[in-house]
């Protein structure tokens, strides 16, 4: 799957605000905001049986993973917020069926980490970030 494939349709936003500044340090500051609301989001997954793995995209565009739980426009922030699991992102081959134990491995408790999928024009990536 391309990164393009995450995004819904063509809502796309190409016309996004540039600033020198890099996208990332508002994700920092947004990601600081949202804490608590993600980690209980985390553990209900967890504790309610859908997954041991949460996944949260992080994002400024729409994407067609997960479902929205922190919404940059209602919220007035930089960035939204998708949950997702694991077992969604292998049946959207966003992480290959071979490639699952390992990320598995990798992976950091839920009650101390959340586990980001962050996307960007650019590209995506994983990141862990600590909750606060």
């Amino acid at each position: 799957m391309e990164v393009e494939d995450l995004f819904a349709g063509s809502a796309r936003e190409e016309n996004a605000p540039s600033t020198e500044q890099s996208p990332l340090k508002s994700l920092q500051v947004d990601l600081d905001f949202y804490s608590e609301s993600i980690r209980e989001v985390a553990l209900e997954i967890v504790e309610e049986g859908y997954s041991d793995y949460p996944i949260f995209v992080a994002h400024q565009h729409e994407v067609s993973v997960g479902e929205v739980i922190l919404d940059r426009k209602e919220l007035e922030t930089k960035w939204s917020i998708n949950a997702s699991t694991l077992e969604e992102f292998v049946e959207m081959d966003i992480i290959q069926e071979d490639r699952k134990a390992s990320f598995i491995q990798n992976y950091k408790p839920a009650k101390d980490y959340m586990c980001l999928f962050v996307v960007v024009a650019e590209g995506a990536n994983f990141v862990f970030y600590p909750y606060k």
